[in-house]
């Protein structure tokens, strides 16, 4: 991407907030009961309606002022307004171009940058995360994390670093994938696997069990050694040029696999992944590659509906609470299928969580970088999960689950946690609840 001259007001000439989705924002107020930042603080211009009124301010010549930012940087992305919207804004386009504007025009201050610099150099990168977990596995096996925080020495580290401590999850042993897992039965359709970041390093089960189920489907799943990040992260934070390299480096090793659908177990992923058109909109050369890939990418169980089911399911006599992450429900509004695949299995009963359409405040990077608004929005999650009474919580994204089991950690309490897939995978082949309850 070329640089663009400055002019006069917040945004330069590279695809500043469009003026005509501005515009279609009538300022009614139905976003503002679902949006997290206004929830908590109650302010106009921390509402999507107030960012769309700054955008607007921005494009007739106000400049980008700290104040502009701060509101801009305080949002989660999160486009549960998106879904209550009446008018069908497309505030997801708009902050994502205009946090575009934000890391291109904005001089950030000195830990910021370092901060920012350090999580951009380390998550979109799975060899670089893979090679943590050995230290990371000895660091909670020595219980070093207790006793920095019984020393106070924890409590001295800058917010973000401290919370980037707490969400580390658990480290378990992981299981090996192969580049082809074939089919049980008749094959129904070859599958190309996108593994993920944060997946692969820290939830490499969940890899497993999402091609353990598409095989016991009728499905060969093809999963490409080469394949590096999504660019998700870096495209909800504004890094542009970084995402568009992720993206085209992932649509050639795609290219390649000769596959029917690709698909993601990770909410956030699957967003970026089918927006991937938009994101490589001005490449001549990746554009109309963009469009063809983005048109098979399906959500794990998006893609499982509508193959419909050919295995077996065996009871799991449990409740479980099923949270909505946002970039799935809101993001690519898949909220049905997660759960006929659970209502699907014999003995299984969701429980709702209440105010379920807020989020968690993972939001990708935002717990690092926006710890104290994402802490109390975890915290509320946490109490709405408990007051379910289920013996498992259900999600499906990485995020998610680390940013709810620090919430509940804080307050003392433990929850079983798993990914939609891994329910499935323990119905089908028949391992009952206790793995799961264990987890």
């Amino acid at each position: 991407m070329t640089e663009t001259p400055a002019r006069p007001g917040a945004f330069d000439d590279h695809h500043p907030p469009q003026r005509e989705l501005v515009d279609d924002c009538v300022h009614c107020g139905f976003c503002l009961p679902t949006c997290p930042t206004y929830d908590l603080w109650g302010e106009e211009m921390d509402s999507p309606r107030g960012r769309i009124y700054l955008m607007k301010e921005g494009l007739e010549g106000e400049p980008l002022t700290d104040t502009m930012v701060g509101h801009f940087d305080a949002c989660l992305g999160c486009m549960a307004c998106v879904s209550a919207c009446p008018s069908g804004v497309q505030y997801g386009t708009l902050i994502t171009e205009t946090r575009a504007q934000v890391e291109r025009r904005h001089e950030r201050g000195k830990w910021e940058r370092l901060m920012r610099t350090a999580i951009f150099t380390l998550f979109p990168y799975p060899r670089r995360l893979s090679a943590l977990r050995g230290p990371l596995a000895l660091y909670q096996r020595l219980g070093l994390g207790k006793l920095a925080k019984k020393s106070g020495l924890m409590a001295k580290l800058p917010e973000g670093l401290q919370a980037m401590e707490s969400l580390a999850p658990p480290i378990k042993r992981a299981p090996k994938l192969g580049h082809r897992v074939p089919a049980r039965g008749k094959r129904r359709a070859t599958i190309g696997m996108i593994t993920g970041c944060v997946q692969s390093a820290f939830f490499p089960d969940v890899n497993a069990a999402t091609a353990r189920i598409l095989a016991a489907e009728g499905c060969d799943v093809v999963i490409p050694r080469a394949q590096g990040c999504c660019g998700a992260l870096s495209e909800h934070s504004g890094r542009e040029a970084e995402a568009v390299k992720f993206a085209r480096d992932l649509l050639d090793v795609f290219e390649r696999s000769n596959v029917d659908y690709v698909v993601i177990n990770s909410a956030g992923c699957g967003s970026t992944l089918k927006e991937y058109p938009r994101l490589l909109q001005d490449d001549p050369e990746y554009a109309a590659k963009a469009e063809k890939f983005s048109a098979r990418v399906r959500d794990i169980a998006e893609l499982l509906v509508e193959l419909g089911p050919v295995a077996e399911r065996h009871p799991l006599p449990v409740e479980v609470a099923y949270h909505d992450a946002c970039h799935l429900a809101h993001g690519q509004g898949i909220r049905s299928q997660p759960r006929e695949l659970l209502r699907a299995i014999p003995g299984l009963e969701i429980r709702e969580i209440s105010r379920g359409e807020l989020c968690c405040g993972s939001a990708g990077v935002y717990n690092l970088l926006q710890p104290e608004p994402a802490r109390e929005l975890g915290d509320r999650k946490a109490d709405h999960v408990l007051a379910t009474g289920a013996s498992l919580l259900v999600t499906a994204n990485p995020g998610c689950s680390m940013q709810i089991r620090t919430a509940l950690e804080r307050r003392g309490e433990h929850l079983a946690m798993a990914h939609t897939v891994q329910v499935l995978d323990a119905s089908i082949r028949g391992l009952g609840v206790e793995p799961l309850l264990r987890g």
